[in-house]
């Protein structure tokens, strides 16, 4: 099994060759009012203006933390969508609540598929409707998580990494029962929107996996520290990583499409 090779659609709700992963650092005790305004009014604002919102989440370790990930169909693409929503009606009504949650919304991946068919899958993902005075709850699927793995490479190791991990670990995550859902690299191309910044200088290679629970995550890490076949891939891939692997589990709001 290796990760899903999605053919291109016209839906809207297909894999972005422009994704941002987006982790938001928040006063302490905000990030359920900036999921309130975020998935009560800033959604379809977005998406109107042409960018895909494809989950937004509660990280499960850094409760003052709040990540998202939305989807561009090319650089060109980003600067115009970016451009009309910074600019509209609805980001200049909930801008100033929006920002006055947060400390630092500048820790930014940019990316792209890592080969074809790599990105996210939505076709046939509905987001949750807010019905007249309804507030965005927790996620009614408490169960499910994503884990997003960010893997630090040393420059010009990518192709290499990723061929590593197509071969050696796709293969052993799913017989384990992991659910892979996407997988990327870095995009490298300069910033279309620099109003926003993203992190420059950086090599990573991120593998995003869903679960039916935490508990399921935990049994899977578990079975990989005792696998042979893991250890293995690990030394191989060694010499390729410049530091430590981050690690991300996320539960999904109740609105993200992504949902594990």
């Amino acid at each position: 099994m290796s990760l899903p090779l999605n053919a291109p659609s016209k839906s809207g709700f297909n894999a972005s060759p422009i994704v941002e992963l987006r982790q938001y650092t928040l006063k302490p005790g905000r990030r359920d009012t900036l999921i309130g305004i975020f998935d009560g009014h800033l959604i379809e604002g977005r998406e109107a203006a042409g960018m895909t919102i494809i989950g937004q989440f509660r990280d499960l370790d850094r409760p003052d933390i709040f990540v998202w990930l939305r989807g561009f169909d090319g650089m060109v693409a980003r600067k115009k969508a970016l451009t009309a929503f910074y600019e509209g009606p609805v980001w200049a009504a909930w801008r100033d609540a929006a920002n006055a949650t947060m400390i630092s919304s500048d820790d930014v991946l940019l990316l792209k598929p890592v080969w074809p068919g790599a990105g996210f899958d939505l076709t046939g993902s509905q987001r949750t409707a807010l019905l007249g005075d309804e507030k965005p709850s927790r996620n009614n699927r408490l169960s499910d998580i994503v884990v997003i793995k960010i893997h630090h490479l040393q420059p010009g190791a990518e192709a290499d990494f990723a061929s590593r991990f197509e071969t050696d670990a796709v293969p052993l995550l799913a017989a384990l029962g992991a659910r892979p859902l996407a997988a990327f690299v870095t995009e490298h191309a300069e910033n279309s929107f620099p109003r926003l910044p993203v992190r420059s200088g950086e090599n990573v290679f991120i593998s995003v996996t869903g679960f039916d629970s935490i508990d399921a995550h935990a049994s899977l890490e578990a079975a990989l520290a005792g696998s042979r076949e893991w250890q293995a891939f690990q030394q191989k891939v060694q010499t390729y990583l410049a530091r430590s692997t981050e690690v991300l589990r996320l539960s999904p709001t109740s609105r993200s499409l992504l949902g594990g």
